[in-house]
């Protein structure tokens, strides 16, 4: 199931909420230089996932959904590029558990 808030996907597979930016997202900042993931393990609705760089802005990104950060896509660190791709596998930034259900379900549908 995915979701959209703050123009980023929110996937849900089993009990892992995947964000990653949206097209529309990807095309308003450009090509990405720079990132940098926030040290919080456990997010608040609005807390910062990460800081970027990009051709035409300098950015945080904020989080939709609060959650337990599981796992960041470290090789975007090396590679910020990889937020631009079009695959699914290479473009998500973080991924999160012991998100609420509720809150999850009250965003819109993709």
């Amino acid at each position: 199931m995915k979701k959209i808030a703050n123009y980023l996907y929110i996937e849900k597979e089993n009990d892992l909420y995947t964000i990653s930016m949206t097209p529309e997202l990807q095309d308003d900042i450009g090509t990405i230089g720079f990132i940098e993931f926030t040290d919080e393990d456990v997010l608040k609705v609005d807390d910062i996932i990460l800081n970027l760089e990009a051709s035409k802005t300098v950015m945080g990104i904020s989080s939709p959904i609060a959650g337990k950060v599981v796992e960041r896509n470290e090789a975007a660190t090396l590679t910020p590029k990889l937020l631009n791709s079009e695959k699914p596998e290479d473009n998500w930034i973080i991924k999160l558990t012991d998100v609420d259900e509720k809150a999850f379900e009250a965003l819109e549908n993709v």
